[in-house]
C-alpha cells in the first residue's frame, strides 16, 4: 500500500457515546472477533510503529483514533496509506478516558481481522514450527511470537483453548511480530503435524527429558516445538504423543523458565 497524497477524513470525537468509536471504546474482544459474522471480525493494532508492521503485511485498515498533535506527527505516514479511512482525533483529556490513551502511544487502528488459513498451507515450505497448547496469558503469547519472528520459526499453530494473538495486548508485546508470522489454530497438535509430516518436540521436565541441544532433536528436517500453559505445563497426553520430550537444563536449582523465556531458549537453539 503506497502512501497517499489524497486529504485524511479527520472527524472530531467530543462525546464518549458517538457509536463511530464503539470499536475502540466498549466491544470487548469476543465482540471485536465476531464469531457469529467472522466476515466483520476486528482487531485493533496500537501505536504507529505496530500499524505500520500490519500495513505493510497487507492488514485492511477500518478507522484509526489518535490523538490531534499525532495527525500531523507520529500518525502522520501511516494516515496518509490509508486514504478514505475515518480518522478519529479529539483532545488527550477526552481520548485518555474514551481508552485508557494516556497508557498508550496516542494511536490504535481497527483492522479487518484476516481469515485463519489451513495448517497444511501455512506450513508448506516450513521446517520449524512453534506450537503453543493452552497458553492463555496475553503478554505471553506477544512474547512468544516476538521470539518467533526474531529467531526463524516459520509458523506458529495455536489450539483453541490459547490466547488469541490478536488480541490488542498480545499485538501490542509483540510489537507487530504476529502480522510477520503466519499462524493458524489447530484441534489436535500432535496428530495435526504428524498428518504433514512433521516430528514433534513437547517442552517438559521429565526423567526421559532429552536437552535441548541433542543432537538427534536438532538434525530432524520438519520439527514442531510444543509449549504448555504458564502453571501446568503441558497435558500428559500431549508429552506421551510427542516423539521427544525437551528440556532446558537449568541451574541453581531453579526448575523452569516462563513460558515465553522458554520459549526464546528453544527457538534460538532448535533453529540453528
Amino acid at each position: 500500500m503506497k502512501p497517499s497524497n489524497s486529504t485524511p477524513d479527520i472527524i472530531e470525537i467530543t462525546s464518549l457515546n458517538d457509536e463511530r468509536v464503539a470499536i475502540f471504546s466498549s466491544l470487548t474482544e469476543t465482540q471485536l472477533r465476531s464469531r457469529v459474522d467472522p466476515s466483520q471480525a476486528i482487531f485493533i493494532a496500537e501505536s504507529p510503529k505496530v500499524i505500520k508492521v500490519a500495513l505493510d503485511k497487507g492488514h485492511e485498515p477500518l478507522a484509526l483514533l489518535c490523538e490531534q498533535r499525532h495527525i500531523t506527527g507520529d500518525a502522520a505516514e501511516i494516515i496518509g496509506r490509508m486514504p478514505g479511512v475515518p480518522v478519529y482525533t479529539g483532545t488527550r483529556e477526552v481520548l485518555a478516558s474514551l481508552t485508557g490513551y494516556t497508557l498508550t502511544r496516542g494511536v490504535l487502528c481497527a483492522m479487518r481481522r484476516p481469515e485463519c488459513k489451513p495448517l497444511a498451507e501455512i506450513a508448506v515450505n516450513a521446517r520449524r514450527i512453534a506450537v503453543i497448547d493452552s497458553v492463555t496469558d496475553t503478554t505471553n503469547i506477544g512474547a512468544i511470537f516476538r521470539s518467533a519472528a526474531a529467531l526463524g520459526i516459520d509458523a506458529v499453530a495455536l489450539t483453541r483453548q490459547s490466547c488469541d494473538p490478536l488480541n490488542r495486548r498480545s499485538v501490542r508485546v509483540s510489537m507487530g511480530s504476529v502480522f510477520l508470522v503466519p499462524w493458524t489454530w489447530v484441534d489436535d497438535p500432535i496428530e495435526d503435524l504428524k498428518r504433514i509430516g512433521f516430528r514433534t518436540a513437547a517442552m517438559a521436565l521429565r526423567a526421559d527429558s532429552v536437552n535441548v541441544d541433542d543432537a538427534a532433536l536438532m538434525a530432524e528436517e520438519k520439527l514442531a516445538i510444543i509449549l504448555g500453559t504458564e502453571g501446568d505445563g503441558l497435558a500428559d497426553r500431549v508429552i506421551d504423543g510427542a516423539d521427544y520430550t525437551v528440556c532446558i537444563p537449568m541451574a541453581h536449582g531453579v526448575d523452569s523458565l516462563n513460558v515465553a523465556a522458554a520459549s526464546a531458549v528453544a527457538f534460538w537453539q532448535l533453529t540453528r
